[in-house]
């Protein structure tokens, strides 16, 4: 199960990695899960009400493929999911989850790892946080992006 999805639903992580787990196989002696759940508040801590993510649906699921084939090239994993949300998403809902397996955790851990810090700064997004300040257009931010740059060696 190597996998990319988009959703404009609410999802649960916990179904996700139940089905996940159950797909491995007795090779596989590590899962590692992330999810990641949208807060109620922004970076500099105003109020967020909603989180919108817009998407051009081919050109985003292209984005988050190039990253899954690349975790796959890197790490000894046998197997990757990862499911982002897309349009509005409240507070607390979860907004993406990447599984991945290997034999050993070491493995299981960089990958997904590697692949949330990648899936924050090059997956295509359009992200929006709406509050009682308006709305706001969001970027990566510069820990973001240095998280990222460690994977360049």
């Amino acid at each position: 199960m190597d996998a990319v999805q988009i959703t404009r639903e609410t999802f649960e992580p916990a179904q996700a990695l139940a089905a996940f787990t159950n797909g491995c196989d007795g090779s596989d002696g590590a899962i590692v899960s992330f999810t990641g759940l949208a807060r109620d508040l922004t970076n500099d801590g105003s109020s967020v009400t909603a989180l919108t993510l817009e998407t051009y649906r081919s050109v985003t699921l292209a984005s988050m493929q190039a990253i899954l084939d690349a975790a796959q090239e890197r790490f000894a994993i046998s197997k990757s999911l990862v499911i982002h949300r897309a349009g509005v998403i409240a507070p607390n809902e979860a907004i993406v989850f990447v599984a991945t397996a290997s034999a050993h955790r070491r493995a299981a851990f960089e990958a997904a790892d590697y692949m949330m810090d990648r899936l924050k700064t090059e997956a295509v997004f359009w992200k929006s946080e709406q509050g009682p300040q308006g709305h706001k257009w969001i970027e990566p931010t510069q820990g973001d992006i240095v998280d990222t740059e460690r994977w360049a060696v």
